[in-house]
């Protein structure tokens, strides 16, 4: 299987990849094989060779919000890697593998309005369109189009409707062996430096919340749709809290006491209940840990099963295996 992949035009091959330099975590064990196509092409080859030979797979992106089981992936790691952004009037075609700040900065020097509240969150354009990323009451599927994506036997192209969008959801988080390789955003045309003004704004919050050199993955659970809570639990919720129909789960995790808790060296931000991070040592058995705790600590008190952003990778996850 290696032989014939180092085969492949446009493959960066490499064996016994640490994949907690991969992720904001910085936790987790290492990947067997990491191979990084930057071309459809090489893409499809890739995968093709490596189900051939049975070999478990998995595929990542910029691993903002990615945990990494610590014996790691015995298996090949994917990723798509094509990060080309180009300017078409007011619309943007842009590679899943694109930093998400860089197409974010782009926009913005074109003058584009419509990306520029997603500034400072960290991971690449694919996985912002598989989780439908957003911030500040806007999300990406706001802008999306179209989207092309490789279903595992041939290159598909759909609308936005077709995606599935929903709060932090889409179509691609219930298929996942569908890989996101391009899409096509519709932008509106504004001035640069009104535009540029509101970016570095939100960039201050956000890094006083989230310090880019924190260990974490941003906010751990999702936020809570007000109008889906049981009457309950609603009753608890004061309306202040509640903004574009939605009640973050901060409130419910800092009633529960979850602010200052810690498993090894993974700890609960004492400013923030819904924010944890690696101090240093941790490991993924830990954050494993502490989170179950809080979702239960969570479901005992309000009656809520809180669901997670993060998405999680191990051997025994692994597609593929066997075939």
């Amino acid at each position: 299987m290696l032989s014939r992949l180092l085969a492949i035009p446009h493959l960066k091959v490499s064996e016994n990849v640490p994949l907690s330099r991969l992720t904001r975590f910085e936790l987790g064990g290492p990947a067997a094989f990491l191979a990084d196509a930057s071309t459809e092409d090489a893409l499809i080859r890739a995968l093709e060779v490596v189900r051939e030979s049975g070999v478990g797979w998995t595929l990542i992106g910029g691993g903002s919000n990615l945990v990494v089981d610590d014996a790691g992936f015995d298996g090949v790691v994917l990723r798509y890697v094509g990060s080309d952004i180009a300017i078409e009037g007011p619309c943007v075609r842009v590679e899943a593998g694109a930093q998400l700040q860089n197409l974010v900065d782009r926009t913005i020097q074109e003058g584009l309005k419509g990306l520029e509240t997603m500034t400072g969150i960290p991971g690449w354009v694919g996985g912002a369109i598989y989780g439908n990323a957003g911030a500040y009451g806007h999300s990406i599927d706001e802008r999306v189009e179209r989207v092309r994506f490789f279903d595992g036997a041939a290159i598909i192209e759909i609308d936005n409707p077709a995606c599935e969008f929903r709060y932090r959801e889409s179509v691609f988080k219930r298929h996942k062996d569908w890989i996101v390789i391009s899409a096509l955003l519709r932008l509106t045309p504004d001035h640069r430096d009104v535009l540029q003004a509101s970016a570095d704004k939100i960039l201050k919050v956000r890094n006083e919340k989230y310090p880019p050199t924190l260990r974490c993955a941003g906010s751990i659970f999702k936020n809570l749709l007000f109008g889906e809570l049981p009457a309950a639990a609603q009753a608890h919720v004061p309306k202040s809290l509640v903004r574009e129909g939605k009640v973050p789960s901060a409130f419910f995790l800092e009633q529960a006491g979850a602010k200052g808790m810690q498993r090894g060296a993974i700890r609960v931000a004492d400013y923030h209940a819904n924010l944890l991070y690696n101090e240093g040592r941790g490991t993924s058995a830990d954050l494993r840990s502490l989170v179950d705790e809080l979702k239960a600590r969570v479901l005992e008190r309000f009656g809520l099963r809180l669901e997670e952003e993060v998405q999680h990778i191990s051997t025994a996850g692994a597609r593929g295996a066997g075939r």
